[in-house]
């Protein structure tokens, strides 16, 4: 197969991840903010004065345990839990189509999500749940 030549309509995988990398740079703050950044300083209300803070009591009950923070653990780890659970949905999902069929789990998908439908009509999303 030939490689695609400029100006044909197809794009190149380095145009194509340009075209979704580059948004990213500019992307708001909010979006590259990090875990400890508060960004919801406009939605809050002022700060009550410093007379009307009262003490609160502070429960002992020992050292608090060492925080570590290791960013390699997390992403191995992360990608470890990932493999194992889709390994594992693969798996089942092959277990059980050997037992259910294809219409069978297309009926039981659409009552579930009917079901779901209907439910939105007398829950209301301020409802807690």
């Amino acid at each position: 197969m030939a490689a695609a030549a400029p100006g044909n309509g197809r794009a190149s995988a380095p145009r194509l991840l340009l075209l979704f990398l580059v948004p990213l740079l500019w992307a708001p703050a909010a979006v590259r903010a990090g875990p400890d950044e508060d960004l919801s300083h406009r939605n809050k209300e002022p700060p009550a004065p410093a007379q009307q803070l009262q003490p609160q009591p502070v429960a002992v009950q020992g050292p608090e345990p060492a925080r570590v923070e290791d960013p390699y653990g997390v992403a191995v780890g992360g990608t470890v839990g990932h493999c194992l659970c889709t390994g594992l949905a693969v798996i089942g999902g092959r277990m059980i189509a050997q037992k259910i069929s294809v219409r069978t789990v297309t009926i039981i998908g659409g009552i579930v999500f009917l079901a779901f439908a209907f439910s939105a009509l007398f829950i209301s999303p301020d409802s807690g749940f």
